[in-house]
């Protein structure tokens, strides 16, 4: 009877911190179920994620960059500030949005409830969401006028700031210093190629891309801006990257006379000039 009762009180207490636990995500009013979450994590994420969340799943040899290893609660798509955890939202965004240019879907066909439930079961992979509290938000301004002179000062911080060292001087992603990098966990890591897509990594948009200068994205080479930056430069420097885009949604020609972070004196380089020439004027590539 002793044994029993134990079993009952043990049960109970386990029943409790399931119960917390299918309450630890919410958006909205939407709330995760930890246990629903599981089902549908075995059914689509396991095959990269693993079973335990480390990133080591089956087909995790051959996906480049690495699945995200939710043991270590480091993300790189967040509002937050870095170093911090995501919120529920940052989460269910990302399932829902995918991140470009990886192995990482949109899960967009997924209810919103099989997302918030993902989420919950995400964050069981890491005692981090249990000790801790998600960063708060950044704030993003109102975004300024994409003008002529405020392109020209973005692209003289891609200069001044080393952008071009890593992203290359016209954003293809094959910067000097892109050779070698690595993320927290030791796998190469290539910088994002700006001319490739209408795509961030983190989003499409202006905003996205000012919230991924000020955040920074964890876990990769790629730091925060926040304590460097005030939000018109890093609107300015948003709107100079945006000049690199070839596709729908974010085409913004460089306007006569802005500069480009071609050459150190911010001008057209005589092979600049040339491949133009031949091209007929045609736009360039990241």
């Amino acid at each position: 009877m002793h044994n029993q009762l134990r079993f009952i009180i043990a049960a109970a207490a386990l029943l409790a911190a399931n119960a917390a636990l299918a309450q630890d995500a919410k958006v909205g009013s939407l709330v995760g179920d930890v246990h629903q979450g599981q089902q549908v994590y075995r059914r689509y994420c396991i095959g990269c994620h693993g079973a335990r969340g480390d990133g080591l799943g089956d087909n995790a040899p051959w996906v480049d960059p690495k699945p995200r290893d939710f043991t270590s609660a480091t993300f790189k798509c967040r509002s937050t500030p870095t170093g911090t955890l995501p919120t529920d939202e940052d989460l269910f965004n990302t399932i829902g949005r995918g991140l470009h240019a990886t192995a990482m879907p949109s899960w967009g066909a997924l209810t919103k409830q099989q997302r918030i439930n993902l989420v919950a079961y995400i964050k069981s992979f890491s005692p981090r969401f249990k000790e801790e509290k998600a960063g708060d938000p950044i704030p993003i301004p109102a975004e300024s006028p994409a003008t002529a002179e405020s392109v020209h000062r973005g692209a003289e911080l891609f200069q001044k700031m080393n952008c071009w060292s890593c992203h290359g001087k016209q954003g293809h992603g094959n910067g000097p210093s892109s050779v070698g990098l690595t993320d927290s966990k030791g796998f190469p890591i290539t910088p994002y190629d700006f001319t490739s897509t209408s795509q961030f990594k983190c989003g499409e948009g202006s905003h996205d891309l000012y919230r991924a200068f000020m955040t920074g994205l964890d876990g990769t080479p790629m730091p925060s801006f926040a304590d460097s930056l005030e939000p018109s430069a890093a609107w300015d420097l948003v709107h100079y990257v945006q000049t690199f885009g070839t596709s729908k949604g974010r085409v913004k020609p460089v306007p006569a006379g802005t500069i480009r972070a071609s050459a150190p004196e911010n001008r057209p380089s005589p092979a600049d000039s040339k491949d133009k020439a031949k091209a007929g004027g045609g736009s360039e590539q990241q």
